[in-house]
């Protein structure tokens, strides 16, 4: 076991020791440059697009595709997840504060990347032999580029990364939270997480897009209130939370027990991989979500997306992120070798006693369970862009509720570098198709500048 974790662990530094830092933040600037600000310009009308198709119950999704509420809440219910809880945690520990700079600027340019592979993904979205609408990554790579054996990998390597080794980091991190507040065995937790999963999946995607319409806003609501009142008893210490972020972020330091630097290169390694891992911006996997959004024309859907890395990054994982550094449990983390989600459990222990790791266990059951959801069904997609057949969907889903249960059994380390390394594969293509169709983005997004969205007649199909 030793030489395949040292193996996932080589692997996983030369991918995020500079080379995906470079690709994911040159894609954001270089989308950010050629959309003249698309974040900033169409932020507002994102908020207005979102927030005016907000149902808790909406018209069924089904072989025609969703609300683009239930599209950009399941994109939503994948970003806003492990990531936000323990991932934060992690990149703290291990890059210093300067870390949450780095995943609030790699954010700030992956909502320009985002707003591109939303237009990507209506644009070349298609239907499959079933008549159910299909799109993501490995479609628009096939049809726009015209590469089918690119589109291949990449397919292959979003299953590994989210329906198998990335839903293993979210049964591994709930059922160590259950284990933390309450006692429960691990591979209990994973048992029932399992079942539950197979629960939802049974019912396909009009199942799927109920569950998350539902579950994200409630689970929004529910860690946004807990997370304030924490923040306003800790209100005297978030001065000095963001000075060391900023500070950390540029000069390196020594870590809080002393013991060991934070360079500003290990700050943004952390930074961007961990959030990476929460916002998915470039990674190619909420494309799937936005591919299936009933909307005309197709930037709607790419404004909606802006918005949701902009929650997912810069209001849920920036709360977490402020609740550790006023905690004051880092040190203490750091000298009995905790991460992860035990990390944010001491932190809101620290305010709330006993009941701040229940709060988390809780939370952390919502945010995780509607990730695996999500991630099963970019899985699914590719699935179906790969083999075309229903026997090799029903294969996944029970490979998926496998690799669901066995997450709890493994290493939080193990788990999180094995997701971090196929991750990081998965960027490769589909950051190199989002630059070769950006003259596409930018054709589409002109015809936005240029006509009035309420009026446009036109067709993108």
């Amino acid at each position: 076991m030793e030489w395949f974790t040292s193996l996932v662990t080589t692997v996983q530094s030369f991918l995020w020791d500079g080379l995906l830092i470079v690709l994911l933040c040159g894609t954001g600037l270089f989308f950010t440059i050629r959309l003249k600000g698309i974040q900033l310009r169409r932020f507002v009308p994102g908020l207005k697009e979102m927030f005016a198709g907000f149902s808790l119950k909406g018209e069924h999704a089904g072989k025609h595709g969703m609300s683009s509420f239930q599209a950009v809440a399941t994109a939503i219910a994948g970003q806003v997840g492990t990531g936000n809880l323990a991932g934060a945690a992690t990149a703290i520990l291990l890059g210093g504060p300067g870390a949450i700079f780095w995943m609030w600027a790699s954010a700030f340019l992956g909502m320009a990347t985002i707003y591109a592979e939303a237009l990507l993904a209506q644009k070349f979205r298609t239907t499959d032999r079933d008549g159910q609408v299909v799109g993501g990554p490995a479609y628009y790579i096939e049809k726009g580029l015209q590469c089918k054996w690119l589109a291949r990998i990449f397919a292959v390597l979003i299953v590994l990364a989210l329906g198998f080794t990335g839903n293993m980091v979210q049964s591994n991190s709930i059922a160590s939270a259950f284990t933390t507040s309450f006692g429960v065995p691990s591979w209990a937790g994973g048992l029932v997480i399992a079942l539950m999963t197979g629960i939802i999946l049974i019912g396909g995607i009009r199942r799927i897009a109920s569950f998350t319409e539902k579950v994200v806003p409630v689970m929004a609501l529910l860690y946004l209130t807990g997370g304030i009142v924490v923040l306003m008893m800790n209100a005297g210490r978030i001065p000095d939370a963001f000075f060391s972020i900023f500070r950390c972020a540029f000069q390196p330091v020594s870590a809080f027990g002393g013991v060991a630097g934070y360079t500003v290169m290990r700050s943004m390694k952390y930074g961007v991989a961990r959030g990476l891992f929460s916002n998915e911006a470039g990674m190619g996997s909420t494309p799937h979500a936005h591919a299936v959004a009933r909307v005309d024309p197709p930037c709607k859907q790419g404004h909606v997306a802006i918005v949701s890395v902009f929650f997912d990054t810069f209001v849920m994982l920036t709360l977490t992120a402020l609740i550790i550094l006023t905690s004051g449990v880092v040190p203490d983390m750091l000298a009995q070798g905790q991460e992860g989600i035990a990390v944010t459990q001491a932190a809101f222990s620290a305010s709330f006693g006993s009941a701040g790791g229940g709060f988390i266990a809780v939370c952390l059951l919502f945010f995780a369970f509607s990730t695996i959801i999500s991630w099963y069904y970019y899985g699914e997609t590719n699935i179906r862009y790969l083999f075309d057949s229903h026997r090799a969907v029903v294969v996944y889903k029970l490979c998926v509720i496998a690799f669901v249960f066995a997450g709890s059994l493994f290493q939080a380390n193990v788990v999180w570098a094995l997701s971090d390394v196929f991750n990081g594969l998965m960027v490769i293509p589909n950051a190199a198709a989002l630059l070769l169709l950006s003259p596409v983005v930018v054709s589409l997004c002109r015809q936005t500048d240029t006509r009035p969205l309420g009026k446009h007649t036109g067709n993108n199909r």
